[in-house]
């Protein structure tokens, strides 16, 4: 029986190439490309017209993997009057590798929700809040903090579109890899594969996977989907996911 990877370049590749090494048989799938955000270049801008202690936000590693090298190539850095906090533990420890500086993040789990729980969001009134995301997303974190009393403004860092496969084509191709394990790590890929998989595979072989998630929303989703053999891994990253794995 064999694991099928769909996260994304390079994590993916990194992730079967573990798996590989420990011995378990595993297969890439990315069903996302990233590109640079339509609103790369005003970062800069944004950034010089936040005020000491106004709060910056990454949504994810993308973020910061297409943001830092576009400040560095403008010969410039991460302000250090501002604080900075991350949904997960992957994208704070990116961020505070790239900036030098602290980066605030949960340590329970990786989501909005998570995030939110934070003593450093517990009182933003007043404050500016600059989000670093992808096109699109949960606007969860905007609510939450308008209502708190914050102004918040969303920076387009990197661009996410789907990668597009013929669906008949790989469903043949699983069953004679003997994929019996999914690994999903976000709603929008989980809807993605489920539409990609024509109806009569479904039953057949789709929905008796066993299917590894990074969020108890994302099990969720699947269960609504009709999945029945959730795993919820503690994170988003490869190190969490191989702990679920082996």
């Amino acid at each position: 029986m064999s694991i099928l990877v769909t996260r994304p370049s390079p994590a993916g590749e990194q992730l079967v190439n573990r798996l590989r090494a420990q011995g378990r048989p595993a297969w890439h799938l990315p069903l996302i490309d990233f590109s640079p955000g339509r609103e790369l270049a005003q970062l800069p801008a944004r950034l010089a017209a936040l005020a000491p202690g106004d709060l910056v936000i990454v949504v994810s590693q993308h973020a910061v993997n297409y943001a830092h090298p576009f400040l560095t190539r403008q010969g410039l850095s991460w302000p250090s009057h501002l604080h900075y906090l991350a949904v997960g533990r992957s994208s704070g420890i990116s961020l505070h590798t790239a900036s030098g500086l602290p980066v605030d993040y949960p340590r329970d789990g990786e989501s909005s929700e998570h995030l939110l729980a934070l003593p450093a969001l517990s009182r933003v009134e007043g404050l500016n809040t600059l989000i670093l995301r992808g096109n699109g997303g949960r606007e969860v974190l905007e609510d939450a903090l308008h209502q708190r009393g914050a102004k918040v403004c969303y920076s387009e860092c990197y661009q996410r579109s789907p990668v597009h496969y013929d669906g008949e084509q790989q469903s043949r191709r699983c069953l004679q890899l003997e994929v019996n394990t999914l690994i999903i790590t976000s709603g929008e890929m989980l809807h993605q594969f489920y539409t990609l998989i024509p109806d009569y595979f479904h039953a057949s072989w789709l929905l008796q996977c066993r299917l590894i998630v990074v969020s108890e929303r994302l099990g969720a989703l699947a269960r609504q989907l009709g999945w029945t053999d959730i795993v919820v891994a503690n994170a988003a990253d490869n190190d969490a996911l191989m702990r679920v794995l082996l």
